[in-house]
């Protein structure tokens, strides 16, 4: 069957590289918008959101016991607590589709169950507080609760729905760190801290700039290097502090096989996002203005569009709102751009590429589906309200 797939790969890609005309104005165009927009991420994203996530995945191997993750999130724990965590933890983060994908990656292999871990996943990007109050303030309030209850709703759902489909599934023991490692007892209030850090590098590294100058949030943006230094240099010394020669070796190994499982597909995807979406304000093969024509209303169709569009292109953190600005200025309905808000940052083409790697193609087909179903009820509800 491996071979099978090869082989239709390697069909495609010949008969895509024979057919198309490459010299035309429009082809060369979108190839280089794959281009510019992957550029865009390796230099926006690559180093101060994708590389901090993936040492944190990795730490997560290494510090975290694996009984401790199936105790919260596995399929025999508390659903209250796992749900209750999963669907909120994104909150402090300020990640985009991708940079969630290696923390879900973590604690899937752990042991999480195929519910708390989907809806992890789907938070993470949706739910961070800055989206939220940046669409209230652009968007309108109203549009802003409704995106934040409905990312932290449906991840509930999504998940829950996710557990049932597979409930009957017999899942294989998680495997352990490459490294072989022995777990050890280790101060929880030690462990929590360093976490901490971890994710304050991952914050302050991606803090965006506020539009109101002299208010808090653009103060912490001025200090954002140097906050986000003195974290890391905290990382660096508590990891010397709580982790042994072996563990620290075991970090960078856990980490190095995390980015090559997911990096390399990450790539890909945004390369290809690009190619057919294009970046903001540059079109890629798809014109912008067939998009723009089919989301306006409140439509049943205009909604599910929205939602099947959303979750195909690729939106760095908090560049949704921009766009639907754009969007919802051309004729967008509020339908629509709910649909959008809440299937676009959880989901992208690099993202299911990435999930695919780590839960399989059919339990990827089913979560996609899903988030868009609940995108397209919640922004079709939403839209005739």
């Amino acid at each position: 069957m491996n071979e099978l797939k090869k082989l239709i790969y390697l069909t495609a890609i010949f008969t895509f590289i024979y057919f198309v005309s490459f010299d035309t104005p429009k082809m060369s165009s979108a190839i280089l918008e794959g281009f510019f927009l992957l550029q865009d991420y390796v230099r926006e994203h690559t180093l101060t959101c994708l590389i901090p996530a993936l040492f944190i995945a990795g730490a997560m191997s290494i510090v975290i016991s694996q009984a401790a993750v199936i105790k919260y999130f596995g399929a025999e724990a508390n659903r209250i607590v796992a749900y209750s965590v999963a669907s909120v933890s994104g909150s402090i983060l300020a990640v985009c589709s991708c940079t969630i994908l290696p923390l879900f990656a973590g604690i899937y292999r752990r042991g999480a169950g195929i519910g708390p871990a989907t809806a992890f996943v789907y938070s993470g990007p949706a739910i961070n507080i800055l989206a939220i109050i940046l669409t209230s303030k652009v968007l309108g309030w109203e549009l802003g609760m409704a995106r934040a209850f409905g990312a932290v709703f449906f991840s509930v759902i999504i998940g829950v729905l996710m557990a049932f489909i597979y409930r009957n599934e017999k899942r294989e023991a998680p495997p352990q760190p490459k490294t072989n490692m022995t777990e050890s007892e280790k101060p929880p209030s030690k462990i929590i801290i360093f976490f901490l850090f971890m994710t304050a590098v991952l914050i302050f590294a991606t803090w965006a700039k506020p539009d109101a100058p002299g208010s808090l949030l653009a103060f912490i943006f001025s200090m954002k290097w140097a906050l986000a230094g003195a974290s890391l240099a905290a990382v660096v010394a508590l990891s010397f502090s709580i982790l042994n020669k072996q563990e620290r070796s075991g970090w960078m190994i856990e980490t190095w096989e995390f980015s090559k499982q997911i990096i390399p597909l990450l790539f890909i995807g945004v390369l290809v996002a690009g190619f057919f979406l294009g970046r903001p304000g540059h079109e890629g093969v798809i014109p912008s203005h067939y998009i723009e024509s089919l989301v306006g209303g409140n439509g049943f169709g205009a909604v599910f569009f929205s939602s099947v569009v959303g979750s195909l292109m690729y939106f760095a953190t908090l560049t949704e709102i921009p766009i639907l600005q754009g969007l919802i200025g051309a004729g967008m309905g509020k339908g629509p751009a709910l649909a959008l808000l809440l299937a676009g940052p959880a989901l992208s083409l690099p993202n299911m590429l990435v999930i695919r790697s780590v839960i399989g193609t059919q339990k990827t087909a089913v979560y996609v589906t899903l988030v868009v179903i609940m995108s397209t009820i919640a922004g079709y509800v939403y839209g005739n309200m």
